[in-house]
């Protein structure tokens, strides 16, 4: 019985992949761009993690599901872009990289990230927005990532953030916008170079009076946080403005206000969206 030949064409995606990763061999270009090529897999992108020279990877808005524990290979690789896949966990070796300062991991299908997350040595940036993330997601070492400048936990499910929080010293970006947040910990006010923090559209009611010690109210500073339940004195402020949102909570009368609104805390406001029709709860979409 007569066989049919077996095509040893590549598939297009591979061929996309494959021609980008040959024009970079040939070149010597350190950056690969691999944008929405179609790739949902890293076996479509063969002797990629042979490349050590890489210092930039973009693998942004393709159907990626696994990312081998390989790819720390990459020992020169700064800068990593996963953006809009379907990734639903991460290798353990990915915080060895010795060299990563910039990881976008947003528009995945997170629920947690691996143990020893925390020992990127100089990590600057993370982006972990619209994920499935929330406060139990964390390994135990997260917080000690003491060089993030920037941290993206925007669009998850987060209802409170760790006080550890406050062990990042460095941070100076703190995205918290659209979670279900009920309330922030102290701690936010020991991180004294934060210059943003975006926390619209959660469930707040108060603020910790620690946020006063920060410096959000400058020319260079951002605070965002329309879309909350806030009590009618700090509603009352915003309308005015965030200046005087800031001088409130640094009052006597609102720290009065704070502590007796926590003392007789009743339940916490309902949750503003459904969320499970998200994109990143569908883990069986193409």
């Amino acid at each position: 019985m007569n066989q049919a030949p077996v095509s040893c064409i590549p598939s297009p995606k591979m061929s996309k992949a494959k021609k980008v990763l040959d024009e970079a061999r040939s070149s010597g270009n350190p950056e690969l761009d691999l944008m929405e090529k179609g790739i949902s897999s890293f076996e479509e992108m063969p002797g990629l993690l042979n490349m050590s020279n890489i210092t930039r990877l973009t693998l942004s808005h393709n159907k990626i599901i696994d990312i081998p524990p390989g790819l720390a290979n990459l020992v020169n690789l700064e800068i990593l872009t996963l953006f809009n896949n379907h990734i639903e966990e991460l290798p353990v070796s990915l915080s060895s990289m010795p060299k990563l300062r910039i990881l976008n991991l947003g528009m995945n299908r997170l629920n947690s990230l691996p143990r020893g997350f925390g020992a990127f040595p100089v990590l600057e940036v993370l982006d972990l927005s619209y994920n499935n993330l929330n406060e139990e997601s964390f390994p135990a070492n997260f917080f000690i990532l003491d060089t993030l400048r920037a941290l993206y936990l925007g669009d998850n499910d987060f209802e409170f953030i760790p006080p550890e929080i406050g062990q990042l010293k460095n941070l100076q970006i703190l995205v918290l916008r659209d979670n279900d947040l009920i309330e922030l910990p102290k701690e936010i006010g020991d991180l004294t170079r934060l210059r943003e923090l975006h926390i619209q559209g959660n469930r707040l009611t108060v603020l910790p009076p620690e946020i006063g010690q920060l410096d959000l109210v400058s020319n260079k500073s951002v605070l965002k946080m329309d879309y909350n339940p806030w009590v009618a004195p700090i509603a009352d402020q915003l309308q005015v403005g965030i200046s005087h949102v800031i001088d409130y909570i640094r009052s006597e009368t609102y720290r009065y206000l704070f502590s007796r609104h926590i003392s007789v805390r009743g339940p916490p406001p309902p949750k503003y969206i459904d969320k499970t029709n998200k994109l990143s709860r569908n883990r069986k979409s193409n």
